[in-house]
């Protein structure tokens, strides 16, 4: 677990810090996979209309990227002291997967 949050100064400084939070491939694969399951549901929310739908979005998102973290990694999410940021970390993980620049 960590002690104080930490300042960062640009998302590439915090970035380099959160992939190490994400060095176990579980955890990575979770996060991917949540961000997935997430993005697809906010569009289904908004395609259908069902806004509980938004709610399975964030439980499905953080549950599964949270157990990466609780079990896998054994570390305090980024998203609790950097929620914005480790949004966006979420997003570029996910985009560089899907473009083959990040290790599946």
């Amino acid at each position: 677990m960590h002690g104080p949050a930490r300042r960062y100064r640009t998302f590439d400084e915090f970035y380099r810090f959160y992939l190490g939070e994400h060095a176990h491939p579980v955890s990575r694969r979770l996060h991917v996979v949540g961000t997935s399951l997430a993005l697809i549901l906010v569009l289904l929310a908004a395609g259908l209309r069902q806004p509980w739908l938004l709610v399975a979005a964030l439980v499905c998102g953080y549950g599964l990227a949270w157990t990466g973290h609780f079990f896998f990694e054994k570390n305090r999410p980024a998203t609790f002291a950097h929620p914005w940021w480790s949004l966006r970390g979420d997003f570029r993980l996910l985009a560089e997967t899907l473009a083959g620049r990040r290790k599946w």
